[in-house]
Formats: C-alpha cells, sequence, structure tokens
C-alpha cells in the first residue's frame, strides 16, 4: 500500500525477530518509510539488529535512551542520515531490574526501581524532550510508546514494571498536549496483547499469563506483528487526529470481564474439586 512512502522516522528498542519493534521496521520498510534502528549499545552488541539493518536496508546508531547526550546525537545522526525532519519516532523500551531478580514487589530494591523507572518511562520523556529542543519532528508526525494493560490492572508478577507503564502513559498524555498545540505532532501508547519477547519471558509466569491472555480475548492474542501493523496506521496521516490516547490493542482483553472459556475451565475445576 506505501503507506509510509516518503516518511522517515526512528525505531528504538529492537534487539531480535521477536521483538515488537523489529516487526516495525520490517512492516515499516514494506510500507516504503526510511529509518534509523537505535537501542542501547550493550543491547546492540548481544541482539542481531545489525542483520535487520541490512534486511532493511537502514542505519544503526546506538544510544542510550536514559542518556541525553546520546539521544542528542542520535537524533543529529538521524535527520542528517535520512535528510530531513523526522515524520514517525517508535518509543519500544522497557527493563525492571526487580523483575529481573525476583524482588516481590512488597520488598522493592528502591535503586532498581528507580533505574528501570528511568529506563522504562521516563526515556521516553528524554527522547521527547530532545527531539523537541532540536524540533526534529515535522508537523503531524506521530509518536508512539509500547504500553501493557497492567498500567490500569493488577497483575501481581508484573511486578514495578505496572508502575512504569502508568507513568508512561501519562506522559504521553501530557507532552502529548504541548506538542499538539506547537506542531500537530501526536503522542500515543498502544497497550499489546502479552507477547512473547525477550524482555516479556523475563516476567514471572509469562506463559499462563498468555494462556489466560488468550482464553480471555474474544479475537485471541494480537501478535508482535500484529501489533506492528496497528503501529504503522499511527505512524500514517490516516490517523491525523488520534493524539494522547492509550490505544488497547489486545483482542478486546481488556474490555472483558469475563470469558465463557475461563468460566468453563473455572468451573470443571470446582466440580474436579468437589
Amino acid at each position: 500500500m506505501a503507506l509510509l512512502a516518503g516518511k522517515r522516522g526512528v525505531l528504538f528498542g529492537a534487539l531480535d525477530e521477536h521483538s515488537i519493534a523489529w516487526q516495525v521496521a520490517e512492516a515499516a520498510h514494506a510500507e516504503g518509510a526510511r529509518f534509523v534502528l537505535t537501542n542501547a549499545p550493550a543491547a546492540v552488541r548481544m541482539g542481531a539488529i545489525e542483520a535487520l539493518a541490512a534486511k532493511t536496508g537502514c542505519r544503526v546508531v546506538p544510544a542510550d535512551a536514559t542518556d541525553v547526550g546520546d539521544l542528542e546525537n542520535l537524533f543529529d545522526e538521524a535527520c542528517n542520515h535520512l535528510g530531513g525532519k523526522l515524520d514517525f519516532i517508535l518509543h519500544s523500551v522497557g527493563m525492571s531490574v526487580n523483575v529481573r531478580k525476583g524482588k516481590h514487589y512488597t520488598e522493592l530494591n528502591y535503586d532498581w526501581l528507580q533505574k528501570g523507572w528511568d529506563i522504562s518511562a521516563v526515556s521516553f520523556h528524554k527522547l521527547m524532550r530532545v527531539a523537541w529542543d532540536k524540533a526534529a519532528v515535522n508537523d503531524w508526525g506521530s509518536i508512539v510508546a509500547l504500553t501493557y494493560t497492567a498500567a490500569q490492572r493488577t497483575f501481581p508478577d508484573y511486578n514495578d514494571m505496572a508502575d512504569h507503564k502508568a507513568y508512561l502513559e501519562s506522559i504521553a498524555r501530557s507532552f502529548g498536549y504541548h506538542w499538539g498545540l506547537r506542531n500537530k505532532v501526536r503522542v500515543n501508547t498502544v497497550s499489546q496483547s502479552p507477547t512473547r519477547t525477550t524482555a516479556g519471558k523475563g516476567v514471572k509466569g509469562f506463559d499462563g499469563f498468555i494462556d489466560f491472555a488468550e482464553a480471555m480475548s474474544p479475537l485471541g492474542n494480537a501478535s508482535a506483528r500484529d501489533c506492528a501493523h496497528y503501529v504503522l496506521t499511527l505512524f500514517s496521516d490516516w490517523t491525523r487526529k488520534v493524539t494522547m490516547q492509550n490505544l488497547f490493542h489486545d483482542g478486546g482483553f481488556s474490555s472483558t470481564g469475563v470469558s465463557k472459556a475461563v468460566m468453563d475451565r473455572f468451573m470443571r475445576g470446582e466440580r474436579q474439586t468437589d
């Protein structure tokens, strides 16, 4: 469809083929976009991002999303390489040290909490602040960050990532207001189904998470590729008046109180217990 023909962007967070950002990159390339890929230097070394760059004909510029200096260099390099201002940015960045180290939510290490908050949420403000100061985004551009419904509903083992995602969504609304006034840039978050990404697998009980969401969702879970296609619609000109929204892309999970499939399983278990 050439949905993004002539558009330029920066995609944060591609690590391997399981990453949503990776899928966004492949889909954006297929739709005619040109972009720069970025991730933390360590992630660039450990991942397969160079293979993605070769496949999509783009450039990789390593950057720590929490480091303003790195972000300034990234946006300068991206605009110079692409030959103009950006039309879209994807923030697909998140990490909880407490989750990785198995700390229960009631026993959080606050130094780790602050680090995860900076990476998962404040980095979104930082990259927008740098792009704002540099006037690096075209009028009617689009900025999207990935989130999860644990920002609104309790998932015990999602731990402090739920707090980070809630803050991330607030940043989108607040910065989106100011950027919309200045030059019509849209800022939204996409609340995706649980997805088998490298980061997602670090959450305790993640397989159960996915199975439950699948049983609860009338359309089933959305895949990483499904999410990529949805993100592309937000990058496109077809969604020019959509901003400051948290958009659920989860097969109906977020609107379902209980499903017949889950109730059937529960009732079978109850009868077995009796």
